[in-house]
């Protein structure tokens, strides 16, 4: 029996990221707002502080911060003719739990996608004719462009201290930054991190082959910064322990540094941790949503009443949750009919491994989660594609991320995994190798989808999601392209031997690839292509709101994040200065 507490103005579905500026920026305006987070309370000082932040073992290892298989895990299989099985382990994405979600263990890389990622389809289909997409593949344009996305992409670099060089502001290419980038209205926040020897090498290398390295844009910031929610950032130290740590430091741009703060000092905010959302509820007519249900961490199951939902979770959950709530029409890929679970994608990564001399020393333990330097040269539709025959293309970048004492042990090929043996070459080869890598982009495809698997349940007595997913051809041959011009550059940096590694299938559950999962709920021109519309509100019920990477069509050669949140600033102005005006109606094209 459900117990039913007052009505609220918003209900808020996850605190991370999107979560927290949605409650930020409605709970400034006076409306009443509540965040149902399924994880614990986060908060800088009291989990990440000094004394225990840099914890290998215990957060990269133990995986302190993620999403424990026991509280909900997800299915996978490669193909709709297998049977498909619990992850048991995550390893290949890793979801956030907790307050701050996966902006909590970011590595940082702050991209922008390419005005032409925004209309994909329609573009190739110009530039190399129709019968250039494969038959299968489902890619499609977004709703909305990135002009009219790039005021809202340059708040959210303002509100994370986005630390970078400009390629093209208004228009006028500038040296030094990314020429192929879209416009923008503004430089960096902040300026680049320092390059190390990697990226001298890097950078050198690329441009003697005619390529266009520049910085990498980062959340780990470079000098100290006072973000436009009255929030300061401390300049970055250069631990090493950014990617699946809390930054102790308050250099890492999270909701934690970001937005939680100035969020807390608002009395008509409140934040339930350790209560997960089962459903979302809908009126008698079905035509709109009443508010959300949920348990708490003892068991008992509550009903929030609110006038609006706001579904902004991780991408995979905002995707389940509307399947269990039965909000849209679940995809069938034989019939090729309805939308909900349609278009998933992940990202194709791959790259090579340098062993340098022992007179070259990268000193990788001074890094950052996004120090590094990148070419964006073979990136969306920077080259010509049409003697390829793939769509998309990757980022190259150079990283020093990390040089952990347990997990930065590179060894060559051939050296045993333990004993002697493997003590001598970790001895030899520490802080003398560097990665060249690829993050690549992922095509959408009929037979990739999402939907609820029809035998595991989660703890609740809830269906899991059910992942299928394998990399295609057309997304496999991509990366091999742009993994041989990565060892163009490598060869050019002067190692004494290189290592090649191409992407290849079927997709594996248990090594750690990205956890850039998207698509499932697509934004799109019209009910029949996607879940929501140009503005995140549902098809099926006006006071919905859905955030996050879910609304993808397809994945672009870059991170998600900096497009996550330019869409969630894009929705907010549409709530503020529309929907409050007409609540419960479906906003129409400004």
């Amino acid at each position: 029996m459900s117990t039913r507490l007052p009505k609220k103005d918003v209900v808020v579905v996850g605190l991370g990221w999107t979560g927290s500026i949605m409650a930020y920026e409605l709970s400034k305006m006076g409306l009443d707002v509540v965040a149902i987070e399924r994880g614990p309370w986060r908060d800088t000082a009291s989990d990440y502080n000094i004394a225990t932040a840099p914890d290998e073992l215990r957060y990269a290892v133990r995986q302190d911060i993620f999403l424990r298989p026991a509280q909900t895990t997800d299915t996978a299989r490669n193909s709709m003719s297998q049977t498909a099985l619990p992850i048991r382990k995550f390893g290949s994405y890793l979801p956030g739990n907790g307050v701050g979600g996966a902006g909590v263990h970011w590595n940082g890389h702050s991209w922008r996608f390419f005005p032409s990622d925004f209309n994909l389809r329609s573009h190739y289909e110009e530039r190399y004719g129709k019968n250039f997409i494969p038959d299968d593949m489902t890619i499609q344009d977004y709703p909305v462009t990135y002009d009219e996305l790039e005021p809202h992409y340059d708040f959210f670099e303002k509100v994370m201290g986005i630390s970078g060089k400009a390629g093209n502001i208004k228009g006028v290419i500038q040296d030094g930054g990314n020429p192929f980038e879209g416009w923008r209205s503004d430089e960096y926040p902040t300026k680049p991190l320092k390059p190390n020897l990697a990226q001298i090498k890097f950078e050198k290398a690329a441009k003697e082959l005619g390529l266009h390295p520049f910085p990498l844009p980062s959340a780990n910031i470079s000098e100290a910064y006072t973000n436009p929610y009255g929030l300061r950032l401390a300049p970055c130290t250069y631990c090493g322990f950014c990617e699946w740590f809390g930054c102790a430091n308050y250099s890492k741009s999270s909701p934690q540094t970001c937005v939680l703060p100035a969020l807390m000092r608002h009395t008509n905010f409140e934040a339930r941790t350790l209560c997960e959302v089962t459903r979302i509820n809908k009126t008698r007519d079905g035509k709109m949503a009443s508010g959300v249900t949920y348990v708490d961490a003892a068991g008992r199951e509550f009903e929030q009443p609110a006038d609006i939902v706001l579904v902004c979770a991780y991408a995979t959950f905002n995707v389940r949750l509307l399947m269990l709530s039965q909000l849209g029409t679940q995809y069938d890929p034989v019939s090729n009919t309805g939308t909900l679970g349609r278009n998933y994608a992940y990202q194709t990564n791959a790259g090579v491994l340098g062993y340098f001399d022992k007179d070259t020393h990268f000193n990788p333990f001074a890094g950052a989660g996004s120090q590094g330097m990148m070419a964006d040269d073979y990136n969306g539709d920077n080259f010509d594609h049409a003697e390829l025959g793939f769509v998309g293309g990757a980022n190259i970048n150079c990283n020093t991320p990390h040089g952990r004492p347990i997990s930065a042990r590179p060894t060559p090929p051939g050296t045993p995994r333990w004993g002697s043996e493997w003590k001598k070459a970790t001895a030899e080869t520490y802080g003398h190798t560097q990665s060249v890598g690829t993050q690549g982009s992922s095509m959408s495809y009929r037979d990739v989808y999402l939907d609820l698997d029809p035998t595991y349940k989660d703890r609740l007595g809830n269906p899991l999601m059910r992942m299928t997913f394998d990399f295609k051809e057309n997304d496999l041959k991509m990366s091999r392209f742009v993994v041989d011009r990565c060892e163009e550059i490598m060869k050019n940096m002067g190692p004494q031997r290189m290592v090649k590694t191409y992407k290849r299938g079927p997709w594996n559950v248990v090594p750690y690839q990205t956890t850039h999962n998207t698509g499932g709920a697509v934004m799109s021109s019209t009910p029949d292509k996607g879940v929501v519309n140009r503005y995140g509100q549902h098809w099926d019920a006006p006071n919905v709101f859905v955030t996050g990477a879910c609304l993808f069509p397809q994945n672009a050669g870059y991170n998600p994040t900096n497009t996550v949140g330019a869409l969630t600033y894009w929705t907010l102005d549409a709530i503020k200065n529309q929907y409050l005006k007409n609540a419960g109606q479906a906003l129409v094209q400004a």
